[in-house]
């Protein structure tokens, strides 16, 4: 359940630890911990997980007669292992004592885990155990545990054991554990004082080296008290054992400091080095506590939205899915060569790997703190001579990004995946949804119109942009009988649809979000080259060799794109939509109930989903998601194409009943696209987005981390699509459109370098401007514009 700010959890339930060690992972975007138990190792309840960002190994696996590779970003050694004993007896575990109380609460306004229990031994001892942990915000290399145990009814002799241990593996999703994932091998241990303990590990083909120390005190009724410590090694492993007497009511306090640093890491000589110095200099539990909170408390300052409203419930998931997003993207994000993994840092699913999550991320991080979409950014520029190599194997000019990408940036989509109900080895094709690349290029753009980073734009941008436009100018091919261009052989974000009925090859023609967005890039980079300084525009022309006739390629292809339809209007997902088969949806939810996953069904069967007008999740809908009606009018007028007042309306109606929400990004997607035309439905989508992790809607897979796209969707969602903000041109533009459960919405927003605070109810739109770089903004209001200058407010009617 969920109170103020915090996630708590009253009584221990093994059947749900997995998914609580998911959603009280700790983190600060260089790194997170899993909320697992300090005493805990991996097992069929626990399962500790330490994750890096960026920090990924490649191994191989014989699989269904061939070889396959798998990246995954790499478990790292547990250094959370804290336990103890008493008078020499079990070491403490839940499992082998009566539980008296038991409660963990994750404080969201300080990045805190508190646990909280008590519990009665076989010998009638009664012992309450309290701890916090965090893993420090402001300083992205330390992490600290703090354990006390007071004695209820007995004295005698308290043990303690500290350790860090890397004989670890990658095995947190059951479905990859048939795959070799033993991807540490052992360097050093040592102790470094009589405190503290050393622990260096390698990935052994990646060669990334990590390193931790730990400084382990013991202190008693507040004390720090002298005791003797004994270790043990083993490669890969090591731990200090030491004790002390404790007094019936007394107390005894275990603090637990570690230094984390990998090779990878900015500024450092060697990452073993960093870390036992980095431990010598860390303060005490309090003092890292005071500084962690005060990076909370400036993050929230910025990042929070106050949404008045009497669904309590609603309010509160809502901050538990922004506190993950900036646990995943922080400040200490912003340096990194990493990109936004689809299931943040909490879990091993989908491997760690990035696909186009950052679509529905950006917007949250644009009008906040946009220097860190720009890092972000910066991943996917460092990878682009990948993805020109990628194009070339092709036979494509310009770049084409991978659906999954990791370390360099080739592409890691599986060849086969496991489905799980039929326990066969499936042909993996998801790498055909070269959608990709147009959500780059609209990432691009909106940072930039978010931002006006002409340096950005100029140097990283406008590169990537324009190889992406390349790609789509080369992947579309001219029919002649239509006088129209076609993209073939791709998919859709559907997923569903990998290939026709009973063909031979994998792909689908002229998908019609794939052809859209391929025409709004092309439309966008001609419009960046007029936008961009004429040195550097004469610049990237001669550098990729950008030649007049291309230009003149991009815009006859934004007018002949062609887009099919069907039905009177209905747009269709892609050409021969029209031709399958409708579903028996109420025949199968009455056979298996839970329908999600109709592809691993149908598989199941012997059936496939391209036979079917099924849809795992959202498609020809994204349109309405990205644009605005008059973007898309605007789109389709320029193709030659009808778009009606009904055509929103009509396609929502027709799409909306042949979707499965497979994906979690489903329904935030369709409570978008409702949010104006059915507001209660809309509404009740929301609650439901927002439900899907910390309920794990999706049959338990939130154990094996979360899903960051949907927690940042549903967040945007408020942000966004309740007050109609759209950075289009030189205007920040509003509509808004408040849910009737939503009283007030408030929050901060940063556009341009101009921070501006902005106040909606169903009545009145309120826009103050805190701080200007330019002389005024230009605020949008349905046809109206308002010059907003510093210091001044602009209230208006919504009526």
């Amino acid at each position: 359940m969920t109170r103020g700010w915090s996630l708590i959890y009253e009584g221990f339930d093994p059947d749900q630890e997995g998914l609580r060690e998911a959603l009280c992972t700790l983190g600060n975007g260089y790194f997170a911990t899993r909320g697992a138990a300090p005493e805990a190792q991996a097992d069929v309840v626990h399962y500790p997980g330490t994750y890096v960002a960026g920090c990924y190994n490649r191994l191989a696996t014989r699989v269904a007669g061939g070889v396959i590779e798998n990246e995954d970003l790499v478990n790292l050694p547990n250094w959370l292992l804290l336990t103890f004993r008493l008078d020499g007896g079990e070491w403490f575990s839940v499992n082998a004592v009566e539980l008296l109380s038991y409660r963990q609460e994750l404080d969201l306004g300080k990045g805190l885990l508190l646990r909280d229990l008590r519990f009665r031994d076989r010998e009638g001892r009664e012992t309450r155990l309290s701890s916090r942990r965090l893993v420090h915000m402001r300083q992205p290399h330390l992490a600290a545990l703090e354990t006390t145990i007071s004695a209820e009814n007995w004295s005698g002799r308290l043990e303690v054991r500290s350790a860090l241990d890397g004989r670890v593996v990658n095995a947190g999703v059951e479905r990859y554990r048939e795959l070799n994932n033993k991807h540490l091998e052992p360097l050093e241990t040592g102790t470094l004082d009589e405190e503290a303990i050393f622990l260096k590990v390698q990935t052994n083909r990646s060669e990334i080296r990590v390193a931790q120390a730990a400084r382990t005190r013991l202190f008693r009724d507040g004390e720090l008290a002298g005791v003797e410590r004994h270790t043990t090694e083993e490669p890969g492993y090591i731990a200090q054992e030491f004790g002390l007497d404790v007094e019936e009511g007394g107390q005894a306090t275990v603090e637990k400091i570690i230094a984390l640093y990998t090779s990878r890491d900015h500024a450092v000589s060697e990452c073993g080095h960093e870390a036992r110095k980095a431990v010598a200099r860390a303060g005490g539990f309090e003092d890292l506590l005071e500084s962690h909170t005060e990076a909370w408390e400036h993050l929230w300052r910025r990042f929070n939205i106050e949404m008045e409203t009497p669904a309590e419930q609603a309010a509160l998931v809502l901050r538990v899915h922004m506190f993950h997003l900036l646990q995943t993207l922080s400040l200490n994000t912003m340096d990194l060569d990493v990109g936004v993994p689809a299931r943040g840092l909490h879990g091993e699913a989908y491997r760690g790997h990035i696909f186009w999550d950052e679509l529905f991320v950006f917007p949250f991080l644009n009008l906040r703190m946009p220097e860190i979409t720009r890092g972000l950014l910066e991943y996917r520029y460092r990878r682009l001579d990948e993805a020109r190599a990628a194009a070339r194997a092709a036979g494509y000019r310009g770049a084409m990004y991978p659906w999954q990408s990791g370390s360099d940036g080739r592409e890691e989509s599986q060849k086969l995946h496991l489905n799980p109900l039929s326990g066969r080895w499936v042909a993996d094709n998801s790498h055909l949804q070269r959608h990709v690349n147009a959500a780059i290029a609209y990432n691009v753009w909106q940072y930039y119109q978010a931002t006006r980073d002409m340096e950005f734009l100029s140097f990283y941008g406008a590169e990537m942009f324009l190889e992406i436009a390349l790609f789509w100018a080369g992947v579309a091919t001219y029919n002649n009988e239509l006088d129209r261009y076609e993209i073939l052989g791709v998919m859709g974000p559907d997923e569903y649809h990998d290939g026709y009925p009973d063909a031979n090859e994998p792909g689908l023609d002229n998908n019609a979000y794939t052809n859209v967005m391929a025409v709004w890039v092309l439309c966008r980079a001609l419009e960046l080259l007029e936008v961009l300084p004429a040195d550097r525009a004469d610049e990237l022309r001669d550098a990729l060799d950008l030649g007049a006739e291309d230009l003149e390629r991009w815009s006859q292809i934004s007018r002949k794109m062609r887009i099919v339809f069907h039905d009177d209007g209905i747009i269709s997902q892609f050409e021969g939509y029209d031709g399958l088969e409708e579903f028996d949806w109420q025949g199968y939810r009455d056979k298996y109930g839970d329908i999600h996953r109709l592809d691993r069904i149908l598989e199941a069967e012997g059936d496939t989903p391209n036979r079917y007008k099924v849809s795992k999740q959202a498609d020809v809908l994204m349109l309405f998601y990205l644009f605005s009606s008059e973007e898309l009018g605007a789109l389709f007028k320029r193709l030659g194409y009808a778009f009606e007042y009904e055509t929103i309306p009509k396609n929502i109606e027709y799409y909306i009943q042949r979707t499965s929400h497979g994906s979690t990004l489903s329904q935030v997607v369709h409570s978008w696209v409702l949010a104006r035309s059915d507001r209660p439905r809309a509404w009740r989508l929301l609650t439901r987005a927002l439900e899907v992790d910390v309920n794990s809607a999706q049959k338990g897979t939130t154990a094996e981390g979360i899903h960051l796209g949907a927690m940042a969707g549903t967040v945007d969602l408020i942000q966004r699509a309740c007050t109609g903000i759209e950075t289009r041109g030189d205007v920040l533009r509003f509509n808004p459109c408040l849910p009737e459960e939503v009283r007030r919405l408030r929050l901060g927003l940063h556009y341009r370098g101009n921070s501006l605070d902005l106040e909606v109810t169903h009545e009145t739109l309120k826009v103050a401007a805190l701080r200007c770089v330019a002389e005024s903004v230009t605020i949008g209001l349905k046809d109206e514009t308002y010059a907003l200058k510093a210091l001044e407010t602009i209230e208006l009617p919504l009526s």
